[in-house]
Parts: structure tokens; C-alpha cells; sequence
């Protein structure tokens, strides 16, 4: 008598169901035909066309190409990444850590919120002339326009992830006369974990409009430099194939992050699909 295995069983067909083309689940083909749709609506946009400004789909990957194969778009994302980098890694340890001292303890949600709270509704835009003023226009100004918008999604979520731990779990470890480290480490970090990391995506996907913010009112420099000089020329295929490349990678990057916190925090998300 032959014995199927677990992984055989999961494997296996049930008669009369739809088997996934490639492996790829039927969600992967409504996203490629939702993509396609957008693109072919910029072709017909763009042959009308509505605005002389407004190119077509075909123009602007044409445009890229030659970006591309020219090094034009490489070196403007080496000359973006950097303040980019740089600025997420900052709100990402500090955020987290200010926004589970909040959570934890009285004294840090009051001196901190505030702040933060104001932060996250103040104009960036309005903000980034006193950045200027502050740091010129080099390298730490960018930073502190990237840190401005993503930090404050970060330690806010973070905070609200703390106070929303279970006290159910709390309440066990503490009748099982566990210390308050053993309370922090075990349970409520634990717990939080998943807000946490849609914090740290959201403040990721914030920190893009920042570090373009930043490029377009400070200093033009990196893509920000690509889209400023291409709209001052009127070459506007190459302008939009800029904004197209960080709308891209923007995706692609909170993609990523969306996965990898599906994969180790989400399970339940995971299963559901």
C-alpha cells in the first residue's frame, strides 16, 4: 500500500479544479491585466493627445531606453539612494526605538507625540525652505527631508503597536512571575512585531516623496535633477520616464518589504492567499 506524504497531499489535484497557469495564482493575472490596462490607457492618452506635455507610453519607454543605455538614470539613483539610504536607516533605529518607549512608558508618550503628531500633519513642502535655511543644501538637508516624512509614521506606529499588545499575554507572563525584561522581550516586542514592520514599510514608501521632495526644492540633483532639466527643455518623454522609474521602485521596494513581512510576521496573511 503506497503512502503519500504530507507534501504529496498538498500537491495534490482536486478532479474538476483550476490548476494555477506557471504556479502563479489567478490574483498575479488580474494584477498584470490591471497594469496593462493603465499602460494602454497612457498609449491612447497620449495619441490624442490630451496635453502637447503629455507623451505616450511608447515615447516614454523609448526615453528610458536611452537613459539607460547612456548611464543617465544610473548615476542620478547613486547620487538619490544615498540620502534615501541614509535617512530611512536613521528613522528606522530611532523610530522604532522612540515609538516602543512610548508605548512602554508614560513619560516618553508625553514628551515625544506631540511632536510627532505635528510632524506627520505639517506640510513637508512648507517645511523644507527652514531645512535650507538649516543644513543648505548638501547631503544632511535631503537626509533630514526624508527623515521628516518617515519617521514620524514609524514611531507612531510603532507606539500603537506597543499599547495594542494583548494584556492577556501580558497578564500571563506577569502571573508567571516573569521580569519586566522578560515582559518586553518576550511578549510585547513579540506581538508588536508586525505593526511594526508596516511601520517601517509605510515610512519606507514616505521616504521616496521626501528624498524627490527634497531634489526638486533644494537642490537638483540625482532624479530630481533628471525631471527638473527635462521639464525646463520641454523634452517630456524623458521627464516622465523619471517620474515613471521611481514610481516603479518605489513599488518594487514596498513590494518587497510587503513580502518579506507577510513571510515572517503575516502568517495568517500567507495562508489567505
Amino acid at each position: 500500500m503506497a503512502i503519500t506524504t504530507s507534501s504529496e497531499a498538498e500537491r495534490a489535484v482536486v478532479p474538476g479544479a483550476k490548476v494555477p497557469l506557471f504556479g502563479l495564482t489567478s490574483i498575479f493575472y488580474y494584477r498584470l491585466l490591471s497594469i496593462a490596462a493603465v499602460f494602454a490607457a497612457w498609449q491612447i492618452a497620449g495619441l490624442i493627445p490630451i496635453s502637447v506635455a503629455f507623451p505616450t507610453f511608447s515615447e516614454t519607454m523609448r526615453a528610458l531606453w536611452e537613459m539607460c543605455a547612456d548611464g543617465r538614470m544610473f548615476a542620478a539613483y547613486a547620487e538619490t539612494l544615498k540620502p534615501l539610504v541614509l535617512g530611512i536607516v536613521i528613522s528606522t533605529v530611532f523610530g522604532v526605538v522612540i515609538g516602543v518607549s512610548m508605548g512602554l512608558y508614560r513619560a516618553s508618550q508625553w514628551t515625544f507625540e506631540p511632536i510627532f503628531v505635528v510632524l506627520q500633519a505639517s506640510p513637508v513642502a512648507a517645511l523644507i525652505p527652514l531645512i535650507t535655511y538649516a543644513y543648505g543644501i548638501g547631503l544632511t538637508a535631503k537626509t533630514a527631508a526624508v527623515i521628516i516624512l518617515a519617521a514620524p509614521i514609524m514611531v507612531l506606529n510603532s507606539y500603537k503597536a506597543v499599547r495594542n499588545v494583548s494584556p492577556t499575554l501580558v497578564q500571563m507572563c506577569r502571573s508567571f512571575l516573569g521580569t519586566r525584561l522578560q515582559e518586553i522581550r518576550k511578549i510585547i516586542i513579540p506581538n508588536a512585531a508586525p505593526v511594526i514592520f508596516a511601520g517601517l514599510r509605510l515610512g519606507v514608501a514616505a521616504g521616496f516623496i521626501g528624498v524627490i521632495l527634497a531634489e526638486l526644492l533644494i537642490t537638483p540633483t540625482g532624479i530630481g535633477d533628471l525631471i527638473s532639466y527635462h521639464r525646463s527643455i520641454a523634452e517630456y518623454p524623458e521627464m516622465y520616464a523619471a517620474v515613471f522609474t521611481v514610481i516603479v521602485f518605489s513599488a518594487i521596494m514596498v513590494g518587497l518589504l510587503e513580502v518579506a513581512e507577510t513571510r515572517y510576521f503575516r502568517p495568517e496573511k500567507r495562508k489567505g492567499r
